[in-house]
């Protein structure tokens, strides 16, 4: 596909994934998802690549995009480790009320528990579409520099 036709659809996705990034955020702060630190971190990286993805939508340079592709990578493992730590609280609160439960039960009932399990999924589906709008994304073949002192396009 050409890149005439593509740039409308990658302009579509950069949308969509700030509209991802806003709505996450706010359901996150609405539920007080901000006990400890650990739970912060969410908050923080929707932030960032929110304000990122903002600039690179309206100021599209090299260091916009480079710097929305980094953020936005750095989701995909953040919602590993937040699936983990949801599920390992539904277990040890599931083995807190009955200590002799293991198997597909236990399985069951941390993945239905109290913790939504799989909702920090929500921030790999986020930063896997950004990364979709960052590879390849025009900005990233500019020059680097120009030919008036070497500094960087912007």
């Amino acid at each position: 596909m050409s890149e005439s036709r593509v740039e409308p659809w990658r302009r579509w996705a950069l949308w969509i994934v700030l509209i991802g990034m806003t709505g996450t955020a706010i359901e996150l702060a609405l539920l007080g998802h901000t006990e400890d630190r650990i739970q912060w971190l969410p908050l923080v990286l929707l932030a960032l690549g929110l304000a990122a993805g903002l600039v690179l939508a309206l100021r599209p340079t090299r260091r916009t995009a480079t710097t929305f592709g980094v953020i936005t990578g750095v989701y995909v493992p953040t919602a590993g480790i937040g699936i983990y730590l949801h599920l390992k609280s539904n277990v040890e609160f599931e083995l807190e009320m009955r200590p002799s439960m293991e198997g597909v039960e236990l399985v069951r009932e941390a993945l239905s528990g109290a913790m939504p399990a799989l909702a920090p999924g929500a921030m790999a589906y986020i930063g896997l579409l950004g990364l979709l709008v960052w590879y390849g994304h025009p900005a990233l073949r500019k020059a680097d520099f120009n030919t008036h002192g070497g500094q960087d396009e912007e």
